[in-house]
Parts: C-alpha cells; sequence; structure tokens
C-alpha cells in the first residue's frame, strides 16, 4: 500500500553544478564533510570505476520541521587538474502541501559547499 501512495505522489526534484577552482581530492574531502554532517549517509554502488569520479549520497531532513525526507546526491567530477566541478541534486517526495523540500535542500547544500569550496554556480 505504501509503494502505491509513494507511485502516486509528486516528487520535487533540483540539480545545481558548481565549478570549485581547487584539485578534485582536496574538493571531495570538503564535500564529503559538508554532507556528513547534514546528513545519514548512504551506500551507494559505484556506475564507473574511475579514479576522478566519486559520488557521496545521503539522506537529510527537508520541508516543514525538517520531517520530509531528502535525498541529496553529490556527484565530485575532475575537470582538470585545477579544478573540479560538483553536480548536486536534491529529491524530496511532494504531499498534499507543496514544501518543494527538493529544491529548497539543493539550494542550502549548494550555499553550504560553496562556503566550504569557493565555488562558483555554473547552473541549475
Amino acid at each position: 500500500m505504501v509503494r502505491l501512495v509513494a507511485r502516486l505522489m509528486r516528487k520535487n526534484v533540483h540539480e545545481i553544478d558548481l565549478l570549485v577552482p581547487l584539485p578534485f581530492d582536496d574538493v571531495l574531502r570538503r564535500v564529503t564533510s559538508v554532507l556528513g554532517k547534514a546528513g545519514h549517509a548512504v551506500a551507494t554502488v559505484p556506475v564507473d570505476s574511475r579514479e576522478d569520479e566519486e559520488t557521496i549520497r545521503v539522506v537529510t531532513g527537508g520541508g516543514a520541521g525538517g520531517l520530509n525526507p531528502v535525498v541529496v546526491t553529490a556527484r565530485v567530477l575532475k575537470a582538470d587538474e585545477v579544478s573540479t566541478e560538483v553536480w548536486l541534486r536534491a529529491a524530496a517526495k511532494e504531499g498534499l502541501i507543496r514544501q518543494r523540500a527538493g529544491e529548497k535542500t539543493a539550494v542550502r547544500f549548494a550555499a553550504l559547499l560553496s562556503e566550504a569550496t569557493g565555488a562558483d554556480r555554473a547552473g541549475g
């Protein structure tokens, strides 16, 4: 029954791209720290065995009172030797009252990551 209801609920998904003027390893360490402090880490299956790409996924609270679970995914990609791209995605289910928890959480995490890394917002 729960799965049926979950399928009927709308999703609120928001994506933001960040360009960080730091090396890959440094950015990965900072992103892991920021996301680790804000949510509960979720084990992820590596999509590719590339050394210049890493995915970090956490579940955090969003919406009114932080009661709506939001899945936040940060994909860290090595752009070149001195810069790194961070693809940030937040997704949440919406109930009857539209709270835009995914969008608000993505914007909040983008601000936290920009502050921690000095990133420029590339889009989203």
